[in-house]
């Protein structure tokens, strides 16, 4: 057990500590978005805040992760233009099909509409940055590169992905959030699971962002919390055609991107085989 310990980081304990440390993180920093927020505007603010509020832990997580395993680095190497294509298409599918749909289903209690509202109403290239470019490197690194890889060495492909996709829903402290996160943490870590490539997972998280950050440009972001999903879709048929093509191209995308991945396993095992069979 103490060798595993050794070897391997982090354990289910470890990845509820790793959670535990970025929502302490994000309250001992939250003054200096406060005291920013004066000085540069609330964008800068914002983005300085968030990149010592998720930067920090990660840091302490690679620290931890480089002693215990010896591992320092993360793949980043790029797939085909099809399977980013897939994955892409998948993203939005989910986006559209799933998390939309349950998430205006969750009242949203009046002083919570005002926090999003006023968040939603930061539109400029520092919240570009920090939404669609700073949170999914940052945060792909921590719950797909760290805590997911780690629990993949000790537990079984289901069990890991599904928990690294819980704590990455936990970890932005509302129920909105959550189910967005837990989606996208599901397809992100079975990616991550068949392919061990950072930059899908990336990918995935970057769509979903921008996904709703243009939802943010192009929609009126009150109607948008005011009105039920049937509205917003413009009636039962349209709600229904809507929401199943969603999902049956979520499905499509995953189907083909599992024959992707399994071709692509097929072809490395051979070129190990032709390997070794020249070292002999």
């Amino acid at each position: 057990m103490i060798e595993d310990q050794r070897t391997y980081y982090p354990s289910i304990r470890q990845s509820w500590g790793i959670v535990g440390i970025i929502i302490l993180s994000t309250l001992v920093f939250s003054p200096v978005n406060l005291v920013l927020n004066k000085a540069i505007g609330k964008e800068i603010s914002f983005l300085v805040y968030y990149l010592l509020a998720m930067g920090v832990p990660f840091g302490i997580a690679h620290f931890i992760r480089n002693k215990r395993t010896g591992v320092n680095n993360y793949n980043f190497s790029l797939s085909s233009m099809k399977v980013m294509g897939l994955v892409l298409l998948a993203t939005i599918g989910l986006q559209t099909g799933i998390t939309s749909p349950i998430v205006n289903l969750i009242p949203m209690p009046e002083f919570v509409q005002k926090i999003f509202l006023e968040f939603a109403d930061q539109k400029g290239i520092y919240s570009f940055l920090a939404i669609v470019i700073a949170a999914p490197i940052i945060e792909e690194l921590i719950f797909r590169g760290i805590i997911l890889e780690g629990l993949l060495q000790r537990y079984s492909p289901v069990k890991s992905i599904i928990l690294s996709s819980i704590l990455f829903g936990i970890v932005h402290l509302n129920p909105w959030q959550f189910v967005s996160a837990l989606v996208i943490g599901l397809l992100s870590g079975w990616v991550y699971y068949r392919t061990r490539k950072l930059s899908l997972s990336i990918l995935i998280h970057l769509v979903n962002n921008l996904f709703a950050f243009i939802g943010m440009h192009s929609m009126d972001t009150e109607a948008m919390i005011d009105k039920s999903q049937l509205e917003l879709y413009g009636g039962l048929t349209n709600f229904i055609l809507i929401t199943a093509g969603a999902i049956l191209i979520s499905i499509i995308c995953i189907f083909f991107l599992r024959q992707e991945f399994s071709n692509s396993r097929q072809i490395t095992l051979r070129e190990d085989h032709q390997g070794w069979l020249k070292d002999v």
